[in-house]
């Protein structure tokens, strides 16, 4: 072997052995470092790596002749090599080929050398164990599982092939869900020759598949509280699909399952939510294995209840309307309140804003049913009504199962504009002394229609601080009055307005907006007269005006009203040393009478300023002569006493003569007689009077009637009339019949008299009615009766109290026999009541009984004894039943 030493290498080629003290000044001293690491590229091979001798493989003698000390690299990453000590186990390498192991090794002095050993490992397939067994469900089945343990395991890589098909198969993973349960399936498993290595011997391993038990696929059931009465019987079993019967439901919450019955699959959802409330409640369904391959398989159904939350009658609370100049400074939120039943906890509101695009939605909490959320200032930047309106609430926790009930709940943020009025124009016409001002405004800038408070100064002629009022905006216009009382002065006055608020919206602002004015002054009526004097009628009427001052023209308005009515008048008077006058005209008068003269305005032509007239009516009498009085020829009554008070026409103002040529008027208690009269008018006031009017005066006087012989008899079956007694009257006129001699009520004829009836006929005319003086007074008798009695007599009654049949009696016995009783008995002879004319009727009652059954009368049979007490008549018996 030769040694070769290595060079050093001394700046630009030059080099120094030291051993032989040579110096050599060449590039190629490397080539000196070669063969340290010992042969170059050697190879081996291992074709049974079953041989324990392929466990330790000393690679290190594969490299010859070499420097030890250095590392070994296992460059195809085989996983067998250990580098420290170069020995490799053949046995670790999981699968057949061609592997790379390189040496390096430096020799300390600068010289480092590698050599390349080449191993061929050459295939196993290795040791089929017994038969495997999988269920149906494995998918994915490692064949490797399927070789004998106690033996080296086969290399990967090789080539898996079924002895039928490679239905499921994927290299050496085995997914048995596709294949046949109870079949046995063949897999041949190859590795190919490798070098100079042959390939191995085939091995086949044998899968036989067991069929799992089918639980079926669940399908779990959401739903919400409000259609839960479709579930009170709901059976499980209809929430799967390919299920294996006689399985068993279990749970462990609600109760609904019997664990004791395994035929149990029905629940109530309904009671569920009643007695556990929301939530997800999990039914588990297993069936059982009859092998021991497969295991037992379940399947669980989650029924979720979700809590339908219920909005109806929530109100939206929002802030208080507020101006333009406070939005930097609100803090805007809206609180949902008035509802009930919402689980306190994490919500997502979603709300819009009109006039804004996108809906917003914020996390807040209810708690006690009320939630508030704030909203952002910037979403208000003008003023204007905001509508907020919620759409949307969700609970944190929600499937989102339930629709819930989400009524218009809205509320409106009003922002409201300040109002402005510095560019508006004021305008002021000039106004008299103690008269308002009216202030005119235009061009108003900003405001609204409504009512606004506004705070002004006055200056100048007349001073007033801090005054307010209140002014109405229609359409940018609007006006006000500055009251008389602040400007009493004459001259040039300043109004300046300082601030103006909004009464509907509260909203204010200041203001620097001003104008002038003029006070012009006032006519002085204060000492002003008006005078006018009576006239007849037809007569002119003079107005003179006194106490008008230094006036010099003066324009007057006037009406007239009363007995003569006008409207407005107008007139321009020239004033003399305080003095005018002027004619009504003639034809504004018409009528007499009272009429005022009223006026209406006094204004100074030269300024047009009107005074305040006070008093300002006057009252004048027009006069008039009377015409002659309307007259009739009038009777009078005798039995009236009539005087001249009594005349027609009758007044103070009508004087009565009992002669043309008579002066003196007769006195108004003068009685009168048949004869001629005389009547004029007189004006008390004027002392004009009518003409004389004749008046013809008669006055009637009728004697007392006079009564027949026995006129006043009758008999009362014949039911005899008013008139059947005016028939036994002799008279001179009309007779008429009363019930009192005096104001009395008169009876018509045909009123049927009444036994022992006081009447009273008077003779009257038919002209004037007059009535005789005196009254004929006729008691009447109806008893004078001169035929045979032939009664009905009732053989009973019945005072039950229903209106019929009440009472026992005889039909007209009083007319016949007015003297007449009537004797009721009971069986026993006892006498229970007793009729008469004065007491006709039997009630039942036996208010005449002497024995203790006083009272009402029990049902039975009665006896009756009739009485005549006339002529020859004998006594009458008979009996009645009596039924109550």
């Amino acid at each position: 072997m030769i040694i070769k030493l290595p060079f050093i290498r001394v700046k630009d080629f030059y080099c120094f052995f030291s051993f032989f003290l040579f110096l050599f000044c060449t590039n190629d001293a490397y080539a000196q470092c070669s063969g340290i690491a010992g042969n170059d590229d050697n190879s081996l091979n291992i074709c049974d790596i079953t041989n324990v001798s392929s466990t330790t493989i000393d690679l290190n003698l594969q490299l010859g002749s070499h420097i030890t000390g250095g590392t070994w690299k296992d460059d195809d990453r085989s996983g067998g090599l250990n580098r420290t000590t170069g020995i490799l186990n053949a046995q670790l390498i999981k699968k057949s080929g061609v592997y790379k192991y390189t040496y390096t090794v430096s020799d300390g002095l600068g010289c480092t050398d590698t050599a390349v050993i080449t191993i061929t490992i050459g295939g196993y397939t290795g040791v089929p164990g017994a038969n495997a067994s999988i269920c149906n469900t494995k998918r994915a089945y490692n064949l490797f599982e399927a070789f004998n343990g106690d033996f080296l395991a086969p290399q990967l890589g090789g080539t898996w092939v079924g002895n039928t098909s490679n239905v499921g198969l994927n290299n050496n993973i085995l997914d048995a869900t596709n294949l046949n349960p109870g079949s046995t399936y063949e897999y041949t498993y190859s590795i190919p020759a490798i070098g100079s290595c042959a390939a191995p011997p085939e091995v086949k391993i044998f899968v036989t598949i067991y069929r799992s038990p089918q639980p079926g696929t669940p399908y779990d059931l959401n739903l919400c509280s409000n259609e839960l009465s479709a579930y009170t019987n709901l059976n499980l079993n209809d929430q799967l699909i390919g299920e294996d019967i006689n399985g068993i439901w279990t749970e462990t919450i609600t109760d609904e399952i019997d664990n004791n019955d395994d035929t149990d699959s029905t629940i109530n959802i309904q009671d569920i939510y009643n007695t556990k409330g929301p939530g997800t409640y999990r039914f588990t369904y297993t069936v059982f294995t009859d092998n021991n391959v497969c295991d037992d398989q379940s399947s669980s159904v989650d029924i979720t209840i979700e809590k339908q939350l219920d909005y109806t009658g929530a109100t939206l609370i929002v802030n208080a309307p507020i101006c333009e100049n406070e939005i930097a400074v609100t803090a805007f939120s809206a609180t949902l309140k008035d509802v009930v039943n919402i689980p306190d906890g994490s919500y997502s509101v979603t709300y819009t804003i009109s006039s804004i695009g996108s809906p917003i939605t914020t996390i807040q909490n209810f708690s006690n049913n009320v939630l508030t959320f704030p909203i952002a200032s910037n979403n208000f930047s003008v003023p204007g009504n905001y509508t907020i309106t919620v759409t949307n609430i969700v609970s944190s926790t929600s499937l989102n199962i339930c629709d819930n009930i989400i009524p218009l709940i809205s509320g409106v943020i009003e922002i409201n504009p300040i109002p402005k009025i510095n560019n508006a124009t004021l305008t002021i016409a000039p106004v008299c002394q103690t008269s308002d001002a009216i202030v005119e405004f235009s061009r108003t800038s900003n405001l609204t229609d409504g009512n606004y408070t506004i705070v002004y100064n006055l200056s100048g002629s007349n001073v007033a601080m801090a005054q307010s009022t209140i002014i109405n905006v229609t359409g940018g216009l609007t006006s006000f009055f500055i009251p008389a009382g602040l400007i009493p002065n004459i001259g040039t006055t300043t109004i300046a307005i300082t601030n103006i608020r909004n009464l509907t919206t509260g909203c204010t602002n200041m203001a620097t907006l001003s104008k002038d004015f003029v006070v012009k002054a006032l006519p002085d009526v204060t000492n002003l007269v008006v005078t006018i004097k009576d006239v007849c009628q037809n007569q002119p009427v003079t107005v003179e005006l006194s106490g008008l001052g230094n006036l010099t023209s003066i324009f007057l308005s006037y009406t007239l009203s009363g007995a003569n009515n006008s409207a407005l008048q107008m007139v321009t008077l020239v004033v003399n040393s305080g003095k005018a006058s002027f004619v009504l005209p003639v034809t504004d008068l018409p009528n007499t009478g009272n009429t005022s003269f009223t006026i209406t305005d006094l204004t100074n032509v030269n300024n047009g300023c009107s005074a305040i007239i006070n008093p300002n009516s006057k009252s004048f009498l027009i006069n008039v002569i009377p015409n002659n009085p309307t007259v009739t020829n009038q009777e009078f009554c005798k039995v009236e006493n009539a005087t001249v008070a009594n005349l027609v026409p009758n007044g103070s103002q009508y004087r009565w003569y009992n002669s043309l040529t008579s002066t003196t008027a007769l006195n108004s208690s003068s009685l009168l007689v048949s004869g001629n009269y005389y009547v004029k008018e007189i004006n008390s006031v004027t002392g004009c009077e009518s003409g004389l009017e004749m008046v013809a005066i008669v006055i009637n006087g009728l004697p007392t009637p006079i009564l027949n012989q026995d006129g006043e008899n009758f008999c009362g079956l014949d039911n005899p009339t008013i008139q059947n007694l005016s028939d036994n009257v002799a008279t001179n006129g009309t007779l008429v019949w009363f019930d009192a001699a005096v104001s009395g009520n008169q009876f018509s004829a045909t009123t049927l008299l009444q036994d022992n009836g006081i009447y009273y006929g008077f003779d009257s005319t038919t002209a004037n009615s007059c009535l005789s003086t005196n009254p004929l007074q006729v008691t009447v008798s109806l008893t004078n009766c001169n035929v045979t009695a032939d009664f009905f007599i009732p053989d009973g009654f019945s005072p039950n109290g229903d209106g019929v049949n009440e009472t026992f009696s005889i039909p007209d016995i009083d007319f016949l026999y007015p003297n007449y009783t009537l004797e009721i008995f009971n069986r026993y002879g006892n006498l229970m009541y007793t009729v008469n004319k004065n007491k006709p009727d039997w009630d039942g009652t036996a208010s005449d009984s002497s024995t203790d059954i006083n009272g009402k009368a029990p049902n039975g049979v009665y006896f009756y004894v009739i009485n005549f007490n006339k002529g020859n008549t004998s006594p009458k018996q008979g009996r009645l039943y009596l039924n109550r």
